[in-house]
Formats: C-alpha cells, structure tokens, sequence
C-alpha cells in the first residue's frame, strides 16, 4: 500500500495557514486517518528552542541574515529526522506548517541570500524528504498588514517593512509558478471554509489512498 502524503502549508505571515492546517487536522481525525501535525521552525525539543530565539528572544533582533539561515535549517534537519521521516514510516500523513518553501522565500527571496546557497542547504537538511502537496495561500500585503494590527504578541519577522512582505509574495508567487506539479496556489482573502473545502478536494482527490474512510463531510 502507498504511504501516505506529506503535505506542507506556506504563505506569508498571518495568511492563515496555521487555521488551514488545524481544520485539515481535523478532517483526518474524523476521517480516522493516522496523522501527524507540525509546524516550524519547532517539532522537536531542539527546534522549539531555535524558535524561540528566532521569534521572540531579544538577541535575535540582532541576528544577520545568514545566521537566521543556518538556525532555521538546523531546525528542519532535526524535525526531519527525529519527526517527519519516522512519522511517515510508520504510517501517518504527515501535514507540516511550513516547510523548506519558507526557507526559499524567507532567507532567499526576501533577506536576498545567494538562492545558490540557500538552494543547497535546504537540500542538504531534508534530503529526500519532500512535501508530496504543498499549499501556499496567497494574501496582498494590505491585508495581511490589516491582520498584523489585531491584539497578538507580533514575532519578529511580523515587524519586518512593508517591502519585504511584497518580496515575499512575489517569491511565492514565482515558486507556485516554477513548481506547479507539486505547489498549489490559493487566495488567502477567501473565506476560511471555502479555503478549507478548495485544500480537501483538491488533497481528496490527488491522494486516493487516504481511501472513503478519510471523506467526512464538513
């Protein structure tokens, strides 16, 4: 029997991928498929650590581009290993918030790292653990800025300029476009039910293995 998917959610701060990946938890809960739910930077003991100084430790606002880079693959390469790849030998679908896309956009695009460079970590940290599917929800960087003002503890990368968020959609945007076997664009603006419905028709139907058991009707 195929093993079950990996399936990652991208998008740019506050886009709502973080809802997307609990309501899709919770259509393989209903549906009783074995799954796995996380997130990054973070998973494991080590990498909640690196994400605590990426986000919110005070040192870490005076972190270089190329250490945010290192820390973060860091993080993936023990998630990967310690997580992902045993979740998914065991059996599990695998469904991660966020993964070496971020890392692409983030570091690459936005923080204008070599694309080279950032290309061989991300690799070097994963090795063959590539998302089956990969989501990105695609929000313009107003609406995204008007989500921001809401009453929340804003991390670090929340309090970046107005033009790294564009660099961000744009890279996003390019990538969906560069790797459209694989990346799923979706307007982020929509409403979180029809987003959730687009995501479980769209995994539904690409992954037949989840079976009928892993259908439930919202």
């Amino acid at each position: 029997m195929p093993r079950l998917p990996f399936i990652t959610i991208e998008g740019s701060e506050v886009c709502g991928k973080s809802t997307q990946v609990q309501r899709l938890a919770a259509r393989l809960q209903q549906g009783a498929v074995p799954h796995l739910v996380t997130r990054e930077p973070g998973g494991t003991a080590i990498g909640e650590t690196i994400r605590e100084l990426l986000q919110f430790a005070p040192q870490g606002f005076a972190m270089t581009p190329e250490t945010e880079l290192l820390l973060f693959e860091a993080s993936r390469s023990q998630l990967v290993r310690e997580t992902i790849k045993p979740a998914l030998k065991r059996g599990l679908c695998v469904v991660a918030d966020r993964f070496f896309d971020s890392t692409t956009v983030y570091q690459g695009a936005a923080r204008k790292l070599d694309r080279q460079i950032v290309e061989q970590l991300n690799a070097f940290a994963v090795g063959d653990c590539v998302p089956d599917i990969t989501f990105v929800l695609d929000v313009d960087v107003e609406t995204a800025r008007s989500r921001m003002r809401k009453p929340r503890r804003p991390d670090r990368m929340e309090q970046q300029p107005t033009e790294f968020y564009e660099r961000v959609r744009e890279a996003y945007r390019e990538l969906a476009a560069r790797e459209s076997g694989r990346i799923v664009l979706l307007d982020g603006a929509q409403a979180p039910d029809k987003i959730d419905t687009e995501i479980w028709k769209i995994i539904s139907a690409r992954f037949p293995v989840l079976g009928p058991q892993a259908n439930p009707q919202f």
